[in-house]
């Protein structure tokens, strides 16, 4: 808790016109859709703005479970629900990637003694 000569404020500003009504839909089993209806500040829907679709689901890795989370490109809810899968199987081939593509600058990297520890990337 901040005593008297520590104030700490924090300026959040919700963007109003940005707003989006969030429903779930979940079959229990493989993960949830996200539909995020655009609305307007007094919440009537904004029908100038399009309708976005979210999927998340969670991975058991060695380390846990990994959410993963990715955007469908959908119009209804019929069709992100058929897109699902591909869409999140992209997002984990993304993430396998990525993680490869550190573990391949991380073992490029060599530490040379001296003074200073000092990391030379080679390429």
């Amino acid at each position: 808790m901040p005593n008297n000569e520590q104030s700490f404020k924090i300026n959040v500003e919700v963007d109003k016109d940005n707003l989006y009504l969030e429903e779930s839909f979940t079959d229990l089993k493989a993960g949830s859709i996200r539909r995020l209806t655009p609305v307007a500040a007094d919440g009537s829907e904004d029908k100038s703005r399009k309708t976005l679709f979210m999927a998340h689901t969670q991975l058991m890795t060695q380390m846990g479970l990994l959410p993963i989370q990715c955007e469908l490109e959908a119009e209804t809810l019929n069709d992100a629900v058929e897109k699902f899968p591909a869409a999140v199987n992209e997002a984990v081939e993304n993430l396998i990637e990525k993680a490869n593509e550190m573990r391949r600058q991380e073992a490029s990297r060599i530490i040379v003694p001296g003074s200073e520890m000092r990391n030379i990337h080679m390429k």
